[in-house]
């Protein structure tokens, strides 16, 4: 009988053990987890983590960048089993908080730190770029497509770099010379998030002839496309093609086409949708997908599962990290000539084929 109630006690504690419930905080970036980019793609895998697995989610917003590094030390000091924080900006505050707690797991989302407890979690954004600009060479109708940046920094450069070189791509495909169209919102954090300066910046890239429009700039990038969606047609200075002409809903004239933007980072798609009536055109063309979602996902699931590991883990064309979105808002604006012609491409990248540049 002795033994018996060992047992049970030892049965009783293997359970528990087994039914404790997995704690996860999470740190966002500037614009935070409501951007419907970068911050809300992580926030939405996590959220699905949550519901998949029955993890204790909790969630950090500061008001002020100095506050990251005392609140994710917070979530140290309650020993959570997973600490996030999203974007780079935040790495020194998870490189120090992840010193002072070696045994604890931590995750940082577009920066690397080289400590055995971290996992570095970043992106070949340049291919997904250059997936969308070879679109955007496709179909510009004047020759002209725009590029709007955030934070003039390296890692945006990337998006910057694999679009320039995506539409160029397109463009000598159909022997026609392109021009692209660069420019940043500006060199500080407050660029996620300044949607007037963006808006300005898109103004003044469809008056220099930019019928589509690229933006990689967070919550900065709503900007652009409020300018879009009050103007929506453009005059232009020539017009090489119109492929858009019999697409339902082109609210342009004879002498007009319509001006796109490309959305970044979550699927901005159905922003583009200005009266949510599938009979109207749609101003977003596409979005440049990148999976924050599912790599947040992926390393909360690594907790769960017991088999996290630090180090880089990078997500790119080859595991799907990052693409194109193509759905019931654009599938009646991409040809599927168009299409077919980009899983050709997207292979030709995975095996080096075709060479993305990253850096200017």
């Amino acid at each position: 009988m002795k033994r018996w109630a060992v047992l049970v006690m030892a049965l009783a504690a293997f359970m528990g053990l087994g039914m404790a419930q997995v704690r996860v905080g999470i740190a966002f970036d500037a614009g935070g987890k409501n951007d419907r980019s970068f911050n809300q793609s992580a926030w939405e895998g996590a959220q699905k983590a949550a519901k998949d697995f029955g993890i204790e989610l909790y969630d950090f917003e500061p008001s002020d960048p100095a506050q990251v590094i005392q609140g994710i030390r917070n979530f140290a000091e309650e020993e959570f089993d997973l600490i996030i924080a999203v974007g780079f900006a935040n790495q020194g505050a998870i490189e120090a908080v992840a010193k002072e707690f070696p045994d604890l797991n931590f995750a940082i989302i577009d920066s690397v730190v080289d400590l055995p407890n971290v996992a570095s979690l970043v992106f070949r954004e340049h291919e997904g770029s250059f997936l969308v600009g070879y679109i955007a060479g496709k179909l510009t109708q004047t020759g002209t497509v725009g590029f709007v940046g955030g934070m003039d920094i390296p890692l945006i450069h990337k998006f910057e770099q694999g679009y320039k070189a995506g539409v160029e791509y397109a463009c000598a495909e159909d022997g026609i010379d392109c021009n692209v169209i660069i420019n940043y919102v500006g060199n500080t954090p407050t660029a996620w998030n300044d949607p007037a300066k963006a808006k300005e910046i898109a103004q003044a890239q469809v008056s220099q002839g930019a019928d589509i429009i690229y933006a990689a700039a967070g919550g900065s990038g709503l900007g652009v496309l409020d300018y879009i969606k009050q103007t929506q047609c453009t005059s232009g200075k020539k017009f090489i093609r119109d492929p858009f002409r019999n697409v339902p809903g082109n609210p342009c004239g004879p002498d007009q086409r319509p001006i796109f933007m490309i959305g970044v980072d979550a699927n901005q798609n159905y922003l583009g949708d200005t009266d949510n009536n599938p009979e109207t055109l749609n101003f977003v063309l596409t979005s440049m997908l990148k999976r924050v979602d599912v790599a947040t996902y992926d390393t909360i699931k690594s907790v769960v599962d017991g088999n996290f590991t630090g180090g880089i883990h990078e997500f790119g064309l080859d595991n799907n990290g990052v693409g194109y979105a193509l759905d019931e808002y654009n599938e009646a604006l991409i040809p599927q000539a168009v299409i077919t012609r980009l899983e050709i491409i997207k292979r030709q990248i995975i095996d080096g084929k075709i060479k993305v540049p990253s850096a200017r």
